[in-house]
């Protein structure tokens, strides 16, 4: 792989330079303290030849004979694995072999490597609709202080991460940040084989959903759909972090997507532990973290996301994850760079296909040439391969017959129109993303799979505080006309903001049925968000006194993802009115059970969905005050 910058890339856009010009000058601050504390980390704590003889003994007790001579040498790197594994996650299944893997490669390049620790994982396919999806969003800032815990030993050189899912990858990148002056590379372990087509899958649970089949005919279908090991095909969360960490340079180049348990998957995890060492100071190039994510990467998985129509989790996610960097993006950033960066792909549930016929019709190397080649993204950025996004990342990875990988540039042609398009002739002229506001709050709406008929609904409101209060009122026929479904005290604070999936297939009914139909709710979507518009994030929520706890049954809402407005169609004198009398609904029932009643402190300290919804922004804002009091002194 080349290490130079290529003429092939376009300077950026003026509208794209103007944005990531923005965002960098609101985040000077906070990237300057960000980078001040990683040099003081890297000086003061990197070396493990700082550590005491009885600290660095413990640390290799139980190293072969020739693993502690290496260490003691002191000149080879040690790679820390930090593992999501679990065997209950489809996703992570395949990691369970991955440690001994990385070790073999690691000790191929005459080094070693430890598994540094576990983080947790877990799956919000099994979670959803049920108690535990209300620790689901917690999990991401637990999981970034666990990786954090395994790293702290302070015997390692450089990082590989393994980790997919949902708030596994944010946490980890998180946690991997604290520690930036240390190489980090994200090794994936990719889809499982497509299943039973999307399509199939989606008809099915709305005849469950209209009591027209069985529980045995669901339960076939799903199990058709996921059906072995590898992450979920359809195009959420999960997929969507591997797309990011693609565009941001910490993933092999046409990796994200290449099945479990194949040649190539097995060859690219090989490459990818060789190049976290070359990555090492003790390597040939030292990158480090804090180099490959700053403001231009950022910016470019923002783009990314708009371009692919990916996971509205990542309208919190990313934004937490950024400030972690000292980056501060918001949703008017998200908004602005949607007006500029046209939709691409089309997977489910924004289409028909999965990601392996994304991946087949060129995939990630496709779109970031393509976007690169009309100045949509940053090429100018350090990346795991090297400087330089185009000379690097518009290439895909082929076995050679002594499993050695050999790099060809990708196609300039998308194999299947259907699911890829060019910038010139994209699917939609604008992203898949929008911001809505109005006296409601901001929000977040994905239209990427909203029918234009569909971008526009007026119509009464209906106010639920759980998710299956709605379901039920949808199977009595209370909801059969036009309606705009509330769901309020459903945000970080009150219950943990989980995703509300047992919504969607009801409101596709009811819309299938001919009504209007919307939802407005201060939780989460995700990716799997489809053809019902979603005014979703609401922000503030219910429980900080946001105006969303102050609709009643029969309202008029208006949410106009064409023009950006979500209104509440009530006298701003009658909600004053309702302000003074508002009785909050007993939420006792979110509070205790399946674990959530240790992670009340985590709640209550929650930020709001547009400031990433994390447990940490607070202490980046008093960190970066207190690193540029020290520098100053």
């Amino acid at each position: 792989m080349t290490t130079s910058s290529s003429s092939s890339a376009q300077a950026p856009s003026k509208a794209l330079a103007e944005i990531t010009a923005r965002i960098a000058e609101r985040s000077r601050p906070h990237r300057q303290a960000y980078l001040s504390r990683m040099r003081h980390s890297r000086d003061t704590f990197e070396r493990r030849e700082k550590l005491s003889c009885g600290n660095f003994a413990h640390g290799i007790a139980a190293c072969s004979t020739e693993e502690k001579n290496t260490l003691v040498m002191a000149n080879a790197a040690n790679v820390g694995i930090v593992t999501a594994y679990n065997d209950m996650l489809s996703a992570h299944q395949p990691y369970e072999h991955y440690p001994e893997l990385v070790r073999q490669a690691a000790r191929g390049m005459g080094c070693t490597a430890q598994v540094a620790g576990g983080v947790p994982a877990m799956c919000d396919g099994v979670t959803q609709g049920q108690a535990g999806m209300d620790l689901s969003l917690l999990s991401r800032d637990l999981i970034a202080m666990t990786a954090a815990i395994a790293l702290s030993h302070n015997m390692f050189d450089s990082v590989v991460c393994l980790g997919i899912c949902d708030k596994i990858v944010p946490g980890l990148f998180i946690g991997s940040l604290a520690f930036g002056y240390l190489p980090t590379v994200f090794i994936p372990a990719g889809p499982m084989p497509s299943g039973i087509s999307n399509n199939e899958k989606g008809r099915i649970r709305q005849l469950y959903a209209e009591g027209r089949v069985g529980r045995e005919e669901l339960l076939k279908a799903e199990m058709g759909s996921y059906h072995t090991a590898g992450t979920c095909t359809f195009y959420g969360t999960a997929n969507t972090n591997q797309m990011m960490m693609e565009f941001m340079g910490l993933q092999l180049p046409g990796g994200s997507f290449v099945n479990p348990g194949t040649p190539l998957r097995r060859a690219l995890t090989i490459f990818g532990v060789e190049q976290a060492i070359r990555n090492s100071d003790k390597g040939t190039t030292y990158r480090p973290m804090m180099d490959v994510v700053g403001v231009d990467s950022i910016v470019n998985a923002m783009v990314g996301l708009l371009a692919t129509g990916g996971s509205t989790n990542h309208t919190i996610h990313l934004v937490a994850m950024a400030q972690a960097a000292g980056v501060l993006i918001d949703w008017q950033d998200f908004s602005d760079l949607s007006k500029i960066i046209p939709l691409m792909a089309r997977v489910y549930p924004n289409g028909d296909a999965d990601v392996n016929h994304f991946h087949a019709a060129g995939g990630v190397v496709f779109m970031i040439r393509e976007l690169l080649e009309h100045g949509l993204l940053h090429d100018d950025v350090d990346t795991m391969l090297g400087r330089g996004l185009y000379d690097n990342y518009t290439k895909e990875p082929f076995l050679e017959k002594n499993s050695a990988i050999r790099w060809e540039p990708g196609s300039r042609q998308s194999g299947d129109k259907d699911i890829l398009k060019t910038v010139a002739d994209p699917f939609q002229k604008e992203g898949g993303l929008e911001l809505l506001k109005g006296n409601l709050g901001n929000s977040i709406i994905k239209v990427s799979a909203v029918a234009d008929k569909h971008r526009h609904v007026c119509a009464p409101a209906r106010v639920f505080h759980s998710q299956h209060d709605a379901v039920d009122a949808y199977t009595a026929g209370q909801l059969n006309q036009d309606v705009v479904v509330v769901l309020n005290y459903q945000g970080p604070k009150a219950c943990g903001m989980p995703e509300l999936h047992k919504l969607t297939p009801p409101l596709s009914s009811l819309q299938s049925k001919g009504f209007a139909v919307a939802l407005v709710t201060d939780g989460r979507m995700s990716g799997a968000s489809g053809k019902v518009p979603a005014a979703i994030h609401v922000s503030p929520e219910a429980l900080d006194g946001g105006p969303i706890s102050l609709v009643r049954d029969g309202d008029m809402i208006e949410v106009d993802s064409l023009n950006g407005r979500l209104i509440l169609e009530v006298s701003d004198a009658e909600l004053e009115k309702r302000r003074a009398d508002v009785v909050l609904p007993d939420l006792s029932a979110n509070e205790w059970g399946l674990g959530r009643e240790l992670f009340a402190p985590m709640r209550a300290a929650m930020s709001r969905a547009e400031s990433g919804a994390s447990f940490f922004t607070q202490t980046w804002t008093d960190l970066t005050e207190k690193t540029q009091e020290m520098d100053h002194e």
